[in-house]
């Protein structure tokens, strides 16, 4: 019977870098930082809607103007609107918001490229770090409203699923906006990830469909209403 040695693990005889170690333990008190700030200034701004979209769409683009829409409604009904802060439908989220009775939030990214802050903000929040800014777009809406979008919004969306999934985040509605836009993304859960068992077919029911903003509204409130009590009494995440 043959046996083999067991490999030998070699450690590395480098010296630690002092002034690497210190610049990474600073990225520590940067983060708080950008998270202490996001709770002080956002923990009052309940009941707030969340609206994802892409960055790319004009201001002349279907999208766009439906974002508008869909925000100013949101806001007359009391609801402060939360975006990005970018362009695109981020904008027009702000915009829309802005222009209603609530407050309109932009939760910045600083980028090399793409990402600007727009002008429709009452409250604005720059972050460096990705995560820290999605746990403030996530922590304190009362529903996640998706445009249409690529990646980033992919990305957001499919981490508010998972936590929701997971119980690491207390359900609340996900509204996927242009059922044209996303139909063949739910096919393939559907299709795909249901039928080779990668999600269990609850998993599904998080998501809900709709084309225009009388939609999202009566589907946040009627959420809300078989829930009983106030809507504020369901509103914290973690």
């Amino acid at each position: 019977m043959n046996t083999k040695n067991p490999p030998t693990i070699r450690t590395s005889q480098r010296p630690i870098n002092e002034v690497s170690l210190n610049q990474e333990s600073w990225k520590i008190f940067q983060i708080m930082a950008e998270f202490v700030e996001g709770f002080e200034r956002l923990s009052n701004i309940a009941p707030s809607v969340s609206i994802f979209g892409s960055a790319r769409f004009t201001h002349d683009h279907p999208y766009y103007i439906l974002t508008e829409q869909i925000a100013r409604e949101l806001s007359d009904a009391g609801f402060s609107i939360v975006s990005g802060g970018g362009p695109g439908i981020m904008e027009a989220a702000n915009k829309g918001g802005y222009a209603g009775n609530s407050s309109s939030v932009g939760l910045n990214i600083i980028l090399p490229h793409e990402q600007r802050a727009n002008s429709y903000q009452d409250i604005s929040l720059n972050f460096r770090y990705f995560f820290a800014r999605k746990v403030m777009l996530v922590k304190y809406a009362a529903a996640y409203v998706i445009l249409p979008g690529g990646y980033g919004t992919l990305d957001e969306l499919t981490e508010i699923l998972t936590l929701m999934q997971t119980n690491k985040a207390q359900q609340r509605p996900v509204i996927l906006v242009q059922k044209s836009f996303w139909e063949g993304l739910l096919n393939w859960f559907h299709d795909t990830l249901l039928t080779q068992h990668t999600i269990n077919p609850e998993d599904l029911t998080l998501i809900t469909v709709a084309d225009q903003p009388k939609e999202i509204l009566d589907i946040i409130f009627s959420y809300y209403e078989t829930r009983g009590g106030r809507m504020e009494d369901h509103l914290f995440l973690f």
